[in-house]
């Protein structure tokens, strides 16, 4: 395809090979939601029968991963559900899709950034090092900012700037450290498992697993991050199909594994803290294992937060380069090649978020927005077979529209089960990038065309 608009890369400076698309993904998919948000949302929504909420949120994964493989592969860009939905729908929708995403880039960053903060302070408090409380807590937990998340963040931003060949050795590292504290954390704390503690295992009802589902759903956002990778990807169309797979295997097997562990060892009502895999470990007395697994979080979510600046950075690009925001954003830097502006941009605002604002609260905005990205891009499946049935597709979602329909269904079960503060936080982003598109994208975008060449 040629898409005039779209900048392309020659295959000799495509960085990523499967594995680091597998790394990346994985990375993406294994952060705050296990190392984190498996605590809180069992103590607060759930319960034990959180590997429930985890599995239903793999299997709407599972379908839309197949949704975004054939769309990657078919139209591979780093736009992602923006320039999807531009080829399929229109630029309205487009920018809908594309603005959403932002939001729930910066708004994911912030949430994994905010659970970080607790690892942190729980290393460096066996280490004997208090850090004032204020600077430990938003302003709605009775601090002033959480600073160690606004500092991390601009750190990645900072690693970023150097761009992709560089920076991917980084991250490759940091997944590596995180599955490793995952794996010592489920050996070490398997022989504390008691039955009991599972019981009662519905203390929520079915609509807890529902809502703990939607709650830990942002956590599969890896899937967005792979798609946004497209442009630097060797052989796109049968890497980003194989990493998919690959990162969806391997995470939802360690989030049920590390979801019964947990709430096997001490009951879910305990559970409440951000730091919940050093907590249960503290209270068997493994006190060193738990400095290893804090020291390993603390490395190791800094590489969920580096992969979602990344794909920020991405989706913002592809849509300033298609004048949709002001152009200049996509500028790339002469010696990295990276769009330091966008990384800068998506950097700044995430890091602010992080700084102010409830760390539940915000995975719940996320959650939003990944939902209805979501359930877009397996609308867009369908609607792109119907308008474009000569396009070539590496790989085609099987079972003709079946499980587009599915996983759309999937995902407006999952938004109804989100609280209304959530979604009236969201309809406020919407109405202001509503009047970022009626002012200047609507002036300067065009409809998307298939060229002569395509």
């Amino acid at each position: 395809m040629n898409n005039n608009p779209q900048l392309k890369k020659t295959e000799h400076e495509k960085t990523l090979g499967l594995f680091d698309l597998a790394i990346l993904g994985i990375g993406a998919i294994i952060g705050t939601g296990i190392l984190v948000l498996t605590g809180i949302v069992a103590a607060e929504d759930s319960g034990p029968a959180i590997v429930f909420s985890f599995l239903i949120a793999a299997l709407a994964s599972g379908l839309i991963g197949l949704c975004y493989s054939e769309l990657t592969t078919s139209l591979p860009n780093s736009g992602s559900a923006f320039f999807y939905a531009w080829v399929g729908i229109g630029k309205f929708v487009a920018f809908l899709a594309g603005w959403t995403l932002i939001g729930v880039y910066i708004t994911t960053t912030a949430t994994v950034a905010n659970g970080w903060t607790g690892y942190v302070q729980s290393f460096l408090e066996v280490l004997g090092i208090k850090l004032p409380h204020q600077f430990l807590m938003n302003p709605s937990a009775g601090g002033y900012v959480n600073l160690p998340a606004v500092l991390m963040i601009l750190l990645m931003t900072i690693i970023l700037t150097r761009g992709t060949s560089e920076s991917k050795m980084i991250n490759n590292f940091l997944v590596g450290v995180k599955i490793f504290i995952i794996l010592l954390f489920i050996v070490v704390s398997v022989q504390h498992v008691q039955p009991s503690n599972w019981h009662p295992f519905l203390p929520y009802g079915v609509k807890g697993i529902f809502t703990g589902a939607s709650a830990v759903f942002f956590s599969f956002l890896g899937f967005d991050a792979l798609a946004t990778s497209a442009e630097d990807a060797k052989d796109v169309d049968k890497n980003i199909p194989r990493a998919i797979i690959l990162c969806l295997v391997i995470s939802t097997t360690l989030y049920i594994l590390v979801s019964l562990v947990m709430t096997g060892v001490v009951s879910y009502t305990k559970l409440n803290v951000s730091e919940a895999m050093s907590y249960v470990l503290i209270v068997k007395g493994h006190s060193f294992v738990a400095e290893v697994v804090s020291l390993g979080a603390v490395l190791g979510i800094m590489a969920v937060v580096f992969a979602f600046i990344y794909a920020g950075s991405n989706i913002l690009k592809s849509m300033s380069r298609s004048a949709f925001l002001p152009q200049n954003l996509a500028q790339l830097n002469t010696k990295t090649h990276s769009p330091n502006r966008a990384i800068w941009l998506v950097g700044v605002l995430s890091a602010v978020l992080a700084g102010e604002f409830d760390l539940h609260y915000l995975a719940l905005i996320a959650n939003i927005g990944s939902l209805m990205v979501f359930a877009l891009i397996s609308l867009v499946v369908i609607i792109l077979r119907y308008r474009y049935p000569e396009l070539k597709r590496p790989f085609k979602v099987p079972f003709g529209k079946t499980i587009p329909i599915l996983s759309i269904i999937i995902c407006i079960v999952l938004l109804v089960s989100i609280s209304l503060t959530a979604w009236l936080t969201y309809l406020v982003w919407i109405a202001v990038g509503l009047l970022i598109y009626f002012t200047y994208s609507l002036r300067h975008a065009d409809e998307f065309n298939f060229t002569s060449e395509d």
